[in-house]
């Protein structure tokens, strides 16, 4: 097979530099770039990098804002045939230190978000790096900075201009690698190829129906593999792509106003503060512009949905169940089905998350005669490997090798994937295997309920029991032995007899009711990713049942 057969994301840029040579397809701050300007960017920056010395499979770490520079950089990157690392810009010095110990770069390409921790690393010895380069940055910062930092224009300069540059791949064709921490919080360095980028990214065009016609609002962080992929989407369209440094609800909506922003992807934090931000300027009004939304990193509640569909009356809702990429899909509402919103919840198989993606091949390893099982992927989309690491995690099949998701859940005979929660968050109790997103799912129904984590706890007669630690609402009164006496007639009530109550009347049976309920009156510690650390929910939880045993 020819190397001319072979995929590799910089593809796109020969529709940016014809079809969308002179259309402004960049919009970060005061900087516009058209399709042209933009190429001759990524262009000019691989011919200074191989100037520079880096040679094809070389890792690059990125740590900085989104914008402009950093899409350009990610793809000189590869089309030098280097690996792009891009680092979470939210992590402490010792994460990032963790991340590029993995991986190894030869160079690490900062902005001011990581001013912070960036002084500390001249003390930390990371024998890999021999180049850092600012990407993009105030002089002040510059002038505090050290002698061997580089920018982008001392390497643009490096370029001779060679018309015969061409596209290198690196081994195993791998282009990306993205860092998960998974609720350990220890990143992996997730090996992504040129192939299952592009299919990613397809399967995103063809779903959620992207085009030439949008103007792609980014919300999520270059750092994440949902931001990468539709990042590429847009490019392989030729959509324009608008920037805002970091997501807040008030710079995001200043810019859909602004440049009519037809696109954009959220997780359901983004969406409530979206919603919220938007309630406080005028609840009369609505945004008519926007016309695709895709929410990922966990599903939207029925009434996030609704405020949503209200806030956003013209846009196609989707969600995506995601891994290493996104492998289902759903059309939550769509304003020309009769307004219709779909959000199918059942408490014995879980929740709904769409059918598989069109390149996407699913199937449940059940044990025995159950329906329900682990949830294995294979195909072109299926990451390479964990970096400098074991493989992923493979479960062998009689015809094949599939990739093990990590979650539990079930298909339907109309090809719907039912998720019911994570195979390594599971609770032996009693025998049983329980699945702790099932218990929050029937607590978080109740009208008094904001949030809640289930963990397992250790127990002599049972293994392991739940317990529930819960967040409630403010106008609701927390009723305990001292306070269930002095409670006001006129307050909303709650308890531990009151939620077990109710977990039964949702049906919820045996070891899966919670024994114990804990009051949780902070926000749940959570990964740079938003993704709760149950590990520290689960120490605490301990800690205070140990208190009161203690206190009898």
């Amino acid at each position: 097979m020819g190397i001319y057969s072979e995929a590799h994301i910089c593809h796109c840029l020969s529709l940016l530099s014809t079809l969308r040579r002179n259309s402004v397809v960049t919009i970060a701050g005061n900087r516009r770039k058209t399709g042209k300007e933009f190429v001759d960017g990524v262009t000019g920056l691989a011919q200074g990098l191989l100037q520079l010395g880096l040679q094809s499979g070389d890792v690059v770490s990125i740590a900085a804002f989104n914008s402009e520079l950093y899409l350009e950089w990610l793809l000189a990157i590869a089309y030098v045939g280097c690996i792009a690392a891009p680092l979470n810009y939210r992590w402490s010095c010792e994460e990032a230190v963790m991340a590029m110990k993995v991986v190894r770069p030869v160079m690490l390409v900062f902005d001011d978000s990581c001013a912070s921790w960036y002084s500390k690393l001249q003390w930390i010895d990371i024998p890999s790096l021999r180049w850092h380069v600012l990407l993009d940055s105030p002089a002040e910062f510059v002038s505090t900075s050290y002698d061997n930092v580089l920018t982008i224009e001392t390497i643009r300069k490096q370029s001779g201009r060679d018309a015969s540059l061409d596209y290198c791949w690196a081994p195993e064709g791998a282009v990306i690698i993205c860092f998960t921490s998974g609720t350990s919080g220890r990143p992996k360095g997730v090996a992504i190829s040129h192939s299952a980028f592009i299919v990613q990214s397809l399967a995103k065009i063809a779903v959620v129906g992207y085009g030439e016609e949008d103007v792609y609002l980014h919300t999520a962080p270059l750092c994440h593999i949902g931001g990468l992929s539709s990042a590429l989407a847009m490019l392989m369209v030729g959509a324009c792509h608008v920037f805002i440094p970091k997501f807040d609800a008030k710079s995001a909506l200043e810019a859909i106003e602004q440049h009519n922003v037809t696109s954009l992807i959220t997780v359901p934090a983004m969406m409530a503060d979206l919603v919220s931000k938007f309630r406080g300027k005028d609840t009369s009004t609505c945004i008519e512009n926007v016309k695709k939304i895709l929410n990922g990193g966990g599903g939207l509640s029925i009434e996030l949905t609704k405020a949503a569909t209200k806030l956003f009356p013209k846009a196609k809702l989707l969600s995506a169940y995601e891994t290493c990429s996104s492998l289902t899909f759903m059309t939550l509402y769509d304003p020309k089905m009769n307004h219709r919103i779909s959000h199918p919840v059942d408490q014995t198989r879980g929740i709904c998350v769409g059918k598989p993606a069109p390149h996407v091949e699913l199937k449940i390893c059940a044990d025995g005669t159950s329906y329900v099982g682990r949830i294995l992927t294979r195909g072109s989309h299926v990451m390479l490997r964990y970096w400098n690491g074991s493989a992923a995690n493979a479960a062998a099949a009689a015809d094949g090798v599939w990739l093990d998701t990590g979650d539990i859940g079930s298909i339907d005979d109309y090809g719907n994937v039912w998720l019911i929660g994570r195979a390594n968050g599971r609770i032996k109790s009693g025998g049983e295997n329980i699945y702790p997103e099932e218990v929050e799912r029937t607590l978080l129904l109740h009208p008094g309920v904001t949030g809640v984590v289930a963990v397992g706890i250790p127990d002599a007669r049972l293994t392991e029991m739940v317990v529930a630690c819960v967040q409630i609402r403010e106008n609701w009164q927390w009723m305990d032995t001292s306070t269930k006496d002095s409670v006001a007639e006129h307050m909303l009530r709650i308890s531990s007899e009151i939620l077990s109550r109710y977990c039964k009347e949702k049906n919820l049976t045996g070891f899966k009711i919670p024994r114990k309920f804990i009051l949780w009156k902070k926000p749940f510690p959570v990964t740079t990713t938003g993704k709760i650390r149950r590990d520290r929910v689960r120490g605490e939880a301990m800690s205070h049942l140990q208190y009161l045993i203690s206190h009898l």
